[in-house]
């Protein structure tokens, strides 16, 4: 569970230094509608977040993942803890 907060902190760090994010960014932050980011920032975020965790996130989970902490989950889960 730690290791998860500790990529929560991680991902929300990424996300707040990013030129288009303003205002604070939480746990619970939805990616797509309240970071306002469009595709082509998504995307470079997620490759910057796969090199950072040394993953691959698959087209399909991304599309699942609405909040801050469903992306931790699926980082987490995508390097088998």
């Amino acid at each position: 569970m730690n290791q998860e907060n500790d990529t929560v902190d991680v991902i929300i760090g990424m996300i707040s230094s990013l030129p288009q994010v303003t205002g604070t960014v939480t746990p619970d932050t939805n990616i797509a509608r309240d970071l306002g980011l469009d595709s082509l920032a998504v995307m470079n975020f997620v490759m910057q977040l796969e090199d950072r965790f040394d993953v691959s996130i698959p087209m399909d989970r991304l599309a699942a993942t609405q909040t801050v902490n469903d992306l931790a989950a699926a980082v987490a889960d995508l390097k088998g803890r």
